[in-house]
């Protein structure tokens, strides 16, 4: 089985402010990675990535926070998808509404 991708998504927030969602399911979890899939939801803000969840190979999970990375614990793809939507709007209401 090769990778499938089940989501590619970008969602414009502002004229200088996006996230982009990619998801695939991959046919045995990447290298750090318990899990079959590979991701990449990113929030971008004036060109510049602010805030990222990933699972690059050999890095298992996490997210990157303006110049830090965090381990992150995954669950599910559902989780996933709400836990970075939460981080999003937590963002987006300390860095637009100030």
């Amino acid at each position: 089985m090769d990778a499938e991708l089940l989501l590619k998504r970008r969602i414009a927030i502002a004229d200088d402010l996006f996230a982009e969602l990619v998801i695939w399911r991959v046919p045995r979890p990447l290298a750090g990675s318990s899990h079959g899939y590979k991701y990449r939801l990113a929030l971008v803000a004036d060109r510049l990535c602010v805030m990222r969840f990933d699972n690059e190979a050999g890095k298992g999970d996490h997210i990157h926070r303006h110049s830090k990375q965090y381990d992150y614990h995954f669950v599910d793809v559902d989780t996933l998808l709400s836990d970075f939507r939460v981080e999003m709007e937590k963002w987006i209401n300390e860095h637009r509404n100030s």
